[in-house]
């Protein structure tokens, strides 16, 4: 009997032994550029919930997830923070637009939510240690994958009052000379401590910039990256492979924006790295709401009951009806994007008559980057205003010389026909742009001082002009810092978003007249 018993013990012991030599595949599921879009945090920790049963499996976020819609602008991105708290991030990256309210609140809101960050090239001014960890190593299965973050530098103009105090001190630095090799650094350093797999969390982009920093360069400069997860420009990109600096061909992906899409990055058991993106709105119709996966999964339920609760509270702060509207107020195109970009909308023709009413300046201009959404006809309440305007910006008043403004003009259409978000809408002024021609800018024209006629005189390079437009198309990083030198008039005047609610409200009595249905002729491009 006992013989029985021992040969039995073996036989299983065996077994089990067996059981555990079978490796499981490796599983990343990723997202970036969510921009406030927190209906797919469910879908993100279902999918996983699912993966879990036959791989082991991380989720990571390549950046961009405090801002750019209504529930981060109205709580600065508390709300935001608090569903990420539990999804359980196993590692994160920062995105430019996790600066937009300055360092001190973004490490407030990371400390508070205890989400992992790694970050090569964010370093506190003079201090030689970055200011998060270069990688993060983490066990799946048997083997050791080190996830390695790196954020545009372009945020050192972009978002540039969270890197300069008043003054114009530096008080933090991206290191744009050292991208690269601060990257090639952390995976050699991962490598050294048992790293099997080193997965790059990228928030460069796919698009040249003035910077010269891009995803496909980083692949390009460095050697030991198995994959590189991208994020910034908002492509999709299911699985783009570019050469490494020895020949090695190095997957690249991208989820879009808003979580159209979750990624999928698959490890198989022969240690093959493939990616791949799988539609968030199919992933929802499986999980959301799922009595199985319910049970199964304590995060998907306090995901799922955090983000209800944080959408009534959003729309109770948001229902109240400001307006409305016969038409849309646009900034999409069906087939070319993000019009608002590269060239005239109702919507940047609407936002920058707010701003000149407002703030009493003769001109006002916005760039088409701080211009977030697309408001269907109908009511539109102060949510849908916010979600249309969703960052922290507030609206300033300068003494400008004509050529002043044909310079900021001049360099915010450099990259037409190509979409910039530094392109200039605009009030109060009318100009056009010859692509074909150096310099672009021609025919400018400034309304006269007799109140909102139609009647335009021509730009003179010697006079001064006031000129409204936010805090950050001044000294923050936008307009290309053309108007940084320039005198300051008013601070504060009011939040941009308060400003549009304030000229629908008040000025045109709750209807948004039919005068704006079409982009009104401002801006023509040949």
């Amino acid at each position: 009997m006992k013989k029985s018993i021992v040969i039995l013990f073996v036989l299983l012991a065996s077994l089990g032994a067996g059981a555990r030599k079978k490796p499981k595949s490796i599983v990343v599921l990723y997202e970036n550029d969510v921009h406030c879009a927190i209906d797919g945090y469910s879908a993100l920790v279902g999918l996983r919930t699912q993966v879990a049963d036959t791989a082991n499996v991380a989720v990571v976020s390549c950046g961009d997830f405090l801002q750019g819609g209504t529930p981060g602008a109205i709580s600065r991105g508390e709300y935001i923070t608090a569903i990420m708290q539990t999804v359980g991030y196993d590692a994160i990256t920062l995105g430019n637009h996790e600066f937009d309210y300055k360092v001190p609140r973004m490490t407030e809101l990371i400390e508070k939510a205890d989400i992992p960050v790694t970050c090569t090239n964010f370093f506190e001014q003079d201090n030689p240690k970055p200011y998060y960890a270069p990688y993060i190593i983490k066990k799946l299965g048997r083997k050791k994958v080190a996830f390695i973050g790196t954020v545009t530098p372009t945020a050192l103009n972009l978002e540039q009052y969270a890197f300069f105090d008043k003054k114009g001190t530096q008080l933090y630095d991206l290191r744009p000379n050292q991208v690269y090799q601060l990257v090639q650094d952390a995976v050699n350093s991962a490598r050294k401590k048992g790293a099997k797999y080193c997965i790059v969390l990228s928030h460069l982009g796919e698009d040249d910039n003035d910077m010269h920093i891009d995803s496909h360069g980083l692949v390009a400069a460095t050697t030991g990256i198995d994959a590189v997860l991208d994020g910034h420009s908002h492509n999709v990109i299911p699985c783009q492979m570019v050469a490494n600096r020895n020949g090695k061909m190095i997957p690249v992906s991208q989820t879009g924006t808003k979580f159209g899409y979750i990624g999928h990055l698959l490890i198989d058991k022969r240690g093959r790295v493939s990616t791949s993106l799988i539609p968030t709105r199919d992933q929802n119709t499986k999980t959301i709401g799922s009595e199985l996966l319910t049970k199964k999964s304590e995060a998907l339920r306090r995901t799922q009951e955090t983000t209800d609760s944080i959408i009534r509270l959003v729309n109770e702060q948001t229902a109240r009806v400001a307006c409305h509207s016969d038409f849309p107020i646009t900034i999409l195109d069906p087939v070319k994007g993000q019009v608002v970009r590269c060239s005239e909308t109702n919507a940047g023709d609407l936002v920058c008559d707010a701003f000149r009413a407002v703030s009493g300046a003769q001109i006002a201009i916005n760039n088409g980057g701080g211009i977030r959404a697309q408001l269907s006809a109908g009511d539109l309440t102060y949510g849908d205003i916010v979600s249309l305007l969703p960052f922290d910006n507030y609206l300033e008043t300068v003494e400008v010389t004509g050529q002043d403004l044909l310079n900021t003009l001049e360099a915010c259409c450099q990259m037409l026909p190509d979409k910039d978000g530094q392109f200039v809408q605009v009030s109060g002024i009318r100009y056009t742009v010859d692509t074909g021609k150096t310099p672009r800018v021609q025919s400018v024209e400034i309304l006269n001082e007799n109140g909102y006629s139609v009647q335009y005189e021509q730009l003179c390079p010697d006079r001064k002009y006031i000129l409204c437009t936010t805090d950050y198309c001044i000294d923050g990083g936008g307009m290309y810092g053309k108007l940084k030198k320039c005198r300051k008039l008013k601070e504060g005047i009011a939040r941009y978003s308060d400003a549009l609610l304030q000229y629908v409200t008040e000025d045109l009595k709750g209807k948004i007249p039919e005068a704006y249905r079409k982009p009104q002729g401002r801006i023509v491009i040949k």
